[in-house]
């Protein structure tokens, strides 16, 4: 899991790992979608009572679930920034998760009453100066989920979402899904950036067999560690 391997190539050699300090502050973003189809004919009759209705449910969903989402990520007993000004990234984790020590990864967290959930990073040295050098979201979702199945304890993986979003610099999320000999069916979400010619990996790892599958509330603050992942602004 703490590899980096799935971004090699004969155009980039990674090299064993090694580099200010600023928190990272979570984004909620709300996105509400409308699609219209202008060739349309179809005519459509609604009451007024019952738009009314309509907005009304609305809004009351919508603001339940920033409400829930804000209570995730602004509540300090939740989730806490941490900073590594060494090596230069920033992101935030659960406050109960304790910080242990592992051989590959420059920073690792575990969950205290099941150790297989965990929260790491990984930063190695590139020639790139960017990931869109190497290439789209998509081209190194299919590295990362490669390098998985390559795995002698992998028995089966699968890229759920591929994303992309603004940090510092452009940062490339993935969510996967893993069942493996070693605790079964695993939710992965995975970000990476690359700053100062440096590869940062985030992987946040969580059990999600069908028996105990991960909830609602546990899957918002892991996407919230997922957002918060960043390089600290250059000094």
């Amino acid at each position: 899991m703490w590899s980096s391997s799935f971004l090699a190539s004969p155009k980039l050699t990674l090299l064993p790992s090694s580099s200010s300090s600023s928190p990272a502050h979570p984004k909620i973003h709300t996105l509400l979608c409308f699609t219209q189809n202008p060739s349309s004919t179809v005519g459509i009759n609604v009451s007024k009572r019952h738009l009314n209705i309509s907005i009304l449910t609305l809004l009351f969903n919508g603001g339940f679930l920033l409400d829930k989402a804000k209570s995730i990520s602004e509540s300090g007993d939740l989730l806490q920034t941490y900073s590594d000004s060494k090596d230069g990234f920033t992101l935030l984790v659960p406050s109960s998760w304790v910080k242990v020590e592992k051989a590959g990864a420059n920073v690792l967290f575990e969950e205290p009453d099941k150790r297989s959930n965990n929260i790491g990073v990984v930063v190695s040295p590139v020639r790139i100066n960017s990931l869109q050098d190497f290439g789209s979201p998509q081209f190194v979702a299919d590295k990362l989920i490669n390098a998985e199945k390559r795995k002698e304890s992998t028995k089966e993986a699968e890229v759920v979402s591929v994303g992309e979003r603004s940090g510092q610099g452009q940062v490339y999320e993935f969510e996967y899904k893993i069942d493996s000999t070693r605790g079964g069916i695993k939710r992965v979400f995975s970000a990476a950036f690359v700053s100062s010619k440096k590869l940062y990996l985030l992987n946040v790892v969580h059990s999600d067999n069908p028996e105990n599958p991960l909830d609602y509330s546990t899957r918002l603050l892991l996407e919230q560690v997922l957002h918060s992942f960043d390089a600290l602004p250059l000094t």
